[in-house]
């Protein structure tokens, strides 16, 4: 038995004791509400029992600011949705431009460059820690979190500026590519294979084969994804319709011709914003996070952190001008998936069971009950007697949830779960721009605000 467990077992009070087991069922059977709630919970889900009705007029699929955008896409089973939002954004863009009545970028090409760069920045992160032991924190980091689906903003900028983009119709979905989970399994085993025969030769006094050995496994992650993904085009034919059916052609665009074209330098007038209302963290300072990026000489992610009610300034400001946000939030609570409902006022667990999923937004992070884990776009909000109480999202799960794919998430709820936004630069203020663009303090690899959207 370790220390630790001697410890434990050798403090009086830290068992659960027969009187103590007995308090608890006699406390449980004095209480007739239990009997309520566990008749209820037999045969139904417990967000159906807990469900409260009283702000559905405050839930409806109804917004004093609203952008039209075109239709939801669907990720399907994979965890992509940061690239989904991402190129929700661009085709925005390129819609207005062109003035399309239907559009869709390819997912499956940003895709397949993320996992090609992913797999390159987690074998240099492991060359760069060769020299410490295999359970050493940063690199069991590494190790552990491998190549995902998940990313953040300035990951996605990193890609579409280095590869390009282009039309769905060029690059379709494959079965792989919309069901991940084999071929990242089969990634991230042999990088952690690579790591354990990089630290032989390491040890062995042969650090100059390691490079070597790192590009053949390369070699071997681009097979595997262009066996998954298939090959990604090099150069295409442009075609759609506008929106008085006049048809168009562009000929042999290459991604990149075709990004900047239609996208360039706009993509640098994005910066990330963030919530993050921990001791660590003061407001109007920048954050990066070690270890956490895709592209090895892309641009470091970097956040502002600002107040919640500067960010959904920010936000109202920039649906107000017909832009749509890209935005990162905690969407494993108070949902209805089938409905499009985010809102914890429509979900009552205290008077169930005395217990919530909600309490203070500094000590959910700290105390890791909360982290960003989904990127979807806001387009557009409601006002009620001059105050935000919901907000149009446009998601990525496809055209048979929510309102065709479209949800909607309340004021509250946003408060508590939403960590990230991405605004356009002209938004922010004099000071708030230079503190985004001041040398940003260096996160540890594991902080919450490094946590990816999948």
């Amino acid at each position: 038995m370790s220390d630790f467990n001697k410890n434990l077992s050798n403090k009086e009070g830290n068992d659960i004791s027969e009187s103590l087991f007995s308090s608890f069922k006699t406390n449980y059977q004095k209480d007739n509400k239990n009997d309520i709630v566990r008749h209820s919970l037999i045969k139904n889900p417990i967000s159906e029992v807990v469900y409260d009705n009283k702000n559905e007029p405050d839930a409806r699929f109804i917004f004093s600011n609203e952008i039209k955008t075109l239709s939801a896409t669907n990720q399907r089973s994979s965890g992509r949705c940061w690239i989904f939002a991402g190129l929700n954004v661009l085709r925005e863009i390129i819609a207005k431009k062109l003035n399309l009545k239907s559009f869709e970028l390819s997912q499956n090409f940003v895709a397949f460059y993320d996992k090609l760069e992913k797999a390159n920045y987690a074998l240099t992160s492991i060359i760069d820690l060769i020299d410490n032991e295999h359970d050493e924190r940063v690199l069991m980091h590494v190790l552990t979190n491998g190549v995902g689906d998940g990313g953040q903003w300035d990951m996605f900028r990193n890609l579409v500026v280095k590869y390009g983009i282009c039309p769905k119709s060029c690059f379709n979905e494959t079965f792989q590519s919309s069901n991940t989970m084999e071929s990242t399994k089969l990634l991230n085993t042999n990088i952690r294979k690579f790591a354990a025969e990089a630290k032989k030769l390491a040890n062995e006094g042969k650090k100059d084969e390691i490079f070597a050995l790192k590009n053949e496994y390369l070699r071997k992650f681009y097979n595997l994804l262009t066996n998954s993904f298939g090959v990604p085009p090099t150069e295409f034919d442009f075609e759609y319709y506008d929106k008085d059916d006049n048809y168009h052609i562009e000929k042999c665009l290459t991604p990149k011709a075709f990004f900047d074209k239609y996208i360039g330098n706009e993509i640098e007038e994005y910066v990330s914003i963030i919530n993050s209302p921990t001791k660590d963290k003061p407001f109007f300072k920048s954050y990066t996070v070690a270890y956490l990026n895709n592209v090895v000489e892309g641009k470091p992610i970097t956040h502002l952190n600002l107040p919640m009610e500067r960010i959904k300034e920010l936000v109202e400001a920039q649906i107000n001008d017909g832009n749509i946000v890209w935005f990162g939030s905690d969407v494993g609570f108070y949902r209805d998936r089938k409905a499009g409902l985010w809102d914890d006022l429509s979900y009552d667990y205290e008077s169930a069971f005395d217990l919530d999923f909600k309490f203070n937004k500094e000590d959910m992070l700290d105390f890791h009950a909360s982290v960003m884990n989904h990127a979807m776009c806001l387009t557009g909000y409601n006002k009620k007697d001059g105050v935000t109480n919901r907000y149009k999202v446009e998601n990525s799960w496809g055209e048979d949830v929510g309102n065709k794919g479209y949800f909607i998430m309340s004021s509250s709820r946003f408060d508590s779960f939403v960590y990230q936004a991405v605004i356009l630069k002209k938004y922010l203020t004099e000071e708030e721009l230079k503190a985004y663009k001041e040398e940003p303090k260096i996160l540890a690899p594991w902080d919450p605000m490094g946590t990816l959207a999948d």
